[in-house]
């Protein structure tokens, strides 16, 4: 979500400017490659990007073919076959081995449907949504509709690029999407055409909730920020909740514990550190986190304070259940050998980031499958029909 953030803001620079632009967009990947689908780029006519589509590599050649786009005002699908040993035909050493579908847009600032204004109205909002963007690899240098279709948690469908036979398939493939919270790919079959559409689960930025303004609290605000995270910093003590100590932290609030859920919003991306040094604090806000649908309740300190916390809650007349105990993290962090407060913060961000994405946290050299799940083409569905087919998951 950060590298969308990073996008519209380049984009509204640009447009103050009168500079053209185009939007470049990773939306097939067969095989291995440094970026995944929904990777993007935003390319003035000066030269300047803003995102990526791959490590560096492929940024040179899609320059050039973003300026032709910008000239001639219309979208094209550019791929990259990784999987030639002698890749020094596109002037570059790629490193990796797959293929690797790009769609080139120019954007028209006029059009209330341009690709950026559609990623703008995902980012306004806190709520989970699905990007559309139809290519068709069957006729390359034919029309691509590209970024046509905006489904948003809640609200009004926008777009108005695509095929009107497609609509229905379109937003039925959404819906799912919105719902299973995966992306993938389809082809549609139209007539003599196929178009495949890469149908993108988008949901807000996490939202990290920090109970606790000290100083060993500034390197974790940081890094969450780097990362395009939401954060806010609560403490109950008036001259460490201050936004000159915490400059690139979203809120800071001065509560007490009884007033903390009365400022936020909590959702599926939200996760609380508590990070006070007060014992009371923690246990006041432990007994009013363990009832919400959270994922992750990091409590730092030592083992023995979160047990004597559960303990005390428990003794108290509350029932903790297994699903409410799966959420408490504590000690948080990876068993990095963290010991200074930067090294907490990584190790406290990066257990955050593997419990978002359901993964364990361990080293990559352990892992016998590829980085990335390997996609699947899958069979055209003759539009029209209810014939079943294999997605490809994203």
């Amino acid at each position: 979500m950060k590298e969308i953030q990073d996008i519209v803001r380049a984009y509204g620079v640009a447009r103050q400017l009168n500079k053209k632009t185009a939007l470049a967009t990773v939306v097939q990947v067969e095989g291995s490659a440094y970026r995944r689908p929904g990777a993007r780029m935003l390319v003035t006519e000066d030269g300047e990007l803003t995102g990526a589509i791959s490590g560096g590599c492929l940024e040179g050649d899609a320059l050039r073919k973003a300026r032709l786009v910008m000239t001639q005002q219309k979208a094209l699908l550019v791929t990259y076959d990784t999987t030639d040993d002698d890749d020094s035909r596109l002037g570059v050493g790629l490193g990796c081995n797959g293929i690797i579908q790009i769609l080139i847009e120019p954007i028209v600032a006029e059009d209330l449907n341009n690709p950026i204004a559609l990623l703008s109205a995902v980012i306004s909002q806190r709520q989970q949504a699905v990007i559309i963007t139809l290519f068709s690899l069957q006729n390359r240098l034919g029309f691509q509709p590209g970024t046509c279709l905006l489904l948003p948690e809640k609200g009004d469908k926008r777009g108005d690029k695509y095929p009107l036979e497609l609509s229905e398939l379109l937003e039925k493939e959404g819906n799912q999407v919105l719902q299973s919270k995966k992306s993938l790919i389809r082809n549609y079959q139209l007539q003599d055409k196929v178009l495949s559409a890469f149908v993108e689960y988008l949901h807000p930025p996490v939202s990290v909730i920090v109970l606790g303004g000290g100083n060993d609290v500034q390197p974790l605000v940081q890094m969450a920020s780097i990362l395009g995270w939401s954060v806010t910093v609560i403490d109950g003590r008036t001259n460490y909740a201050v936004k000159t100590r915490f400059p690139t932290a979203d809120k800071v609030l001065v509560a007490k514990p009884q007033q903390v859920l009365e400022n936020i919003t909590v959702d599926a991306q939200t996760v609380f550190l508590l990070m006070t040094h007060n014992y009371n604090y923690d246990l006041a806000m432990l007994r009013q986190l363990l009832p919400l649908p959270v994922v992750y309740v990091g409590v730092l300190g030592p083992k023995k304070k979160l047990n004597q916390m559960l303990e005390e809650l428990e003794s108290d007349g509350m029932e903790i259940t297994p699903d409410q105990m799966q959420k408490i993290y504590g000690p948080l962090g990876l068993n990095i050998g963290a010991e200074t407060p930067e090294e907490i913060a990584l190790s406290a961000i990066s257990e955050i980031k593997a419990v978002l994405a359901g993964k364990e946290g361990t080293f990559l050299r352990q892992k016998p499958q590829a980085i990335h799940e390997r996609s699947v083409v899958n069979t055209p569905i003759p539009v029209g029909s209810s014939q079943p087919v294999s997605d490809e998951v994203i």
